[in-house]
């Protein structure tokens, strides 16, 4: 068999050099995400098979699935994925949509575009602790900035964090007020990246902004809602600091999400197996979430 000349074994080599190149820019970000992601969650998951109770005699000992059917049997963890679940529902979509929005607003070439676009952006500036306790004393129901406007014109206090009607839904509010500009910013993105031909040729033909927005700009921003979608759902269904510093899960379990309850098992009763217990079924909950936002926001060919 002929050998190949040097001019040969030199393309051969560059093309399997090309072919690995993505792979070793990748191999950084892969590694962190294996370390940090990954492998945490999968001890997270062995922790949860073993009872590890710090004031229990004996220390970390076997048990199988028992944690978990302890958590069956639990109508505070029930509970606490009841109001996650319901928190999620709302909030995933509000600040999806509010942020679609916002972004094609702040798209439009208009005068004092600029400074609005400024102003916007000043909630991601600030952390989210910050601004939690900020709004906290906003809301506050003697004291607070939102009852002091609403008395001078004319309309009852509210209570907001502190009665069980009104507690999640502020919450919601607070986590929007920093998670809608943030969104937009994908979506601002998105909507600069789409052909001006495109849209011209939609406004030649007599195509309405609506009907432009509907039919043309949503299914060229498909990829863009799925990544925000998907990032949105994983990062409020492990809402916690707002939680722990305003209601403190409550009043009265209306604000008590799942990564509250797990802190409160792990840190507070020192029950370390339950609570990895409660964040492995967390995560699958999240995965399945995910799984479903993908099949529906799916490319369509």
């Amino acid at each position: 068999m002929p050998r190949p000349d040097h001019h040969g074994a030199a393309m051969l080599t560059r093309v399997r050099i090309e072919r690995w190149t993505p792979y070793m820019f990748l191999a950084p970000a892969i590694l962190l995400l294996i370390v940090f992601r990954y492998i945490p969650i999968l001890l997270g998951f062995e922790e949860s098979l073993f009872t590890n109770a710090l004031s229990q005699v004996g220390g970390r000992r076997f048990v199988g699935l028992d944690n978990f059917l302890l958590l069956y049997e639990d109508p505070v963890v029930w509970q606490s994925f009841q109001v996650t679940l319901v928190f999620s529902l709302v909030v995933n979509p509000l600040q999806v949509g509010l942020a679609l929005l916002l972004a094609e607003l702040i798209n439009q070439r208009v005068p004092g575009i600029a400074v609005f676009r400024a102003i916007y952006l000043v909630p991601l500036a600030i952390s989210i602790n910050v601004t939690a306790i900020a709004w906290g004393l906003a809301l506050d129901p003697n004291y607070g900035l939102i009852n002091g406007v609403l008395r001078t014109l004319g309309l009852p206090r509210q209570p907001f964090l502190i009665h069980p009607s009104q507690a999640l839904w502020s919450i919601i509010g607070i986590i929007s007020w920093i998670g809608v500009p943030y969104w937009s910013l994908f979506f601002l993105a998105g909507l600069q990246g789409i052909s001006s031909d495109v849209l011209e040729s939609a406004h030649v033909d007599g195509a309405s902004s609506l009907r432009t927005f509907i039919s043309i700009k949503l299914p060229l921003l498909r990829r863009v809602i799925a990544f925000v979608l998907v990032t949105d759902t994983v990062t409020n269904f492990t809402l916690f600091a707002p939680v722990y510093l305003l209601t403190r899960g409550g009043p009265q379990l209306s604000t008590h999400l799942v990564m509250y309850e797990a802190w409160r098992r792990g840190l507070v009763y020192g029950d370390i197996g339950i609570a990895s217990a409660i964040i492995s079924v967390l995560v699958i909950v999240v995965i399945i979430f995910v799984a479903v936002e993908f099949i529906v926001l799916r490319p369509q060919h």
